[in-house]
């Protein structure tokens, strides 16, 4: 009993992604699919909105979890079916709520086996695995805030360093925040284009309400990016 309580996280993340690849999910995580059904999509949230985002949280928290593709277009979908803030919002928490599973699943199933497997090798993995040990809360948020830092990565070597996890899981919904809602306000901007009964393209990135929230991404990531590296070079815990 308590050896199947020990694996029962990564049990559920693999019973998560094989129904995701088993329904063939994964094809509809593009923009022409959320073209094709934004209007019943749309009709949905109208008439139960509550359910709407549950479910969304959800969708997002399992993909989060197993590392589906595809979560840009997820965020996208959340501002534009339920608007900047609401959108979101929802995303944030499905995020932090997938991201939380993972890092059970792994702590609590093979997680000693990979640490020494990673600590053997170097790489990557490793120097995350050192600077989460280092400082917790702040290394893992500085990562979050950096839109291309791999999500997954993030989540299992904090979980092979034994973060705590409050700090794991506030530092996650923090650090998401912003790239979060940006992304959803560029989602919220396609979904207007989509209402009039346009098509979204290369020219929708000149619209001001996706262009300015891609500077603010790019300013996002730059700044991130600055401030971890003069962090280490200064030699200070994150």
């Amino acid at each position: 009993m308590a050896r199947l309580k020990r694996f029962l996280p990564l049990l559920l993340l693999l019973a998560g992604a094989v129904a995701i690849f088993a329904s063939g999910a994964g094809q509809y995580l593009n923009l022409d699919a959320l073209q094709a059904h934004e209007a019943g999509l749309r009709a949905f949230v109208a008439r139960q909105l509550p359910l709407a985002l549950l479910a969304f949280i959800a969708v997002y928290a399992l993909a989060t979890a197993v590392s589906l593709p595809g979560g840009t277009i997820l965020t996208l979908a959340g501002g534009c079916l339920f608007g900047t803030w609401m959108g979101g919002a929802a995303t944030v928490v499905g995020a932090t709520l997938g991201s939380i599973l993972v890092f059970y699943a792994v702590k609590t199933s093979f997680g000693a086996a990979l640490r020494e497997r990673a600590e053997a090798s170097g790489g990557r993995l490793k120097a995350v695995i050192d600077g989460v040990q280092e400082g917790a809360f702040g290394y893992i948020l500085t990562l979050r805030l950096i839109p291309l830092a791999p999500f997954w990565l993030v989540n299992v070597a904090a979980a092979l360093a034994h973060a705590p996890l409050r700090a794991y899981a506030l530092a996650t919904f923090l650090g998401i925040m912003p790239a979060t809602f940006i992304y959803s306000g560029i989602g919220a901007g396609i979904g207007e284009i989509l209402s009039r009964g346009g098509t979204p393209n290369l020219g929708v990135i000149f619209s001001p309400k996706v262009f300015l929230p891609l500077v603010a991404l790019g300013l996002l990531t730059l700044g991130a990016t600055v401030y971890q590296r003069l962090r280490a070079r200064s030699g200070k815990t994150l």
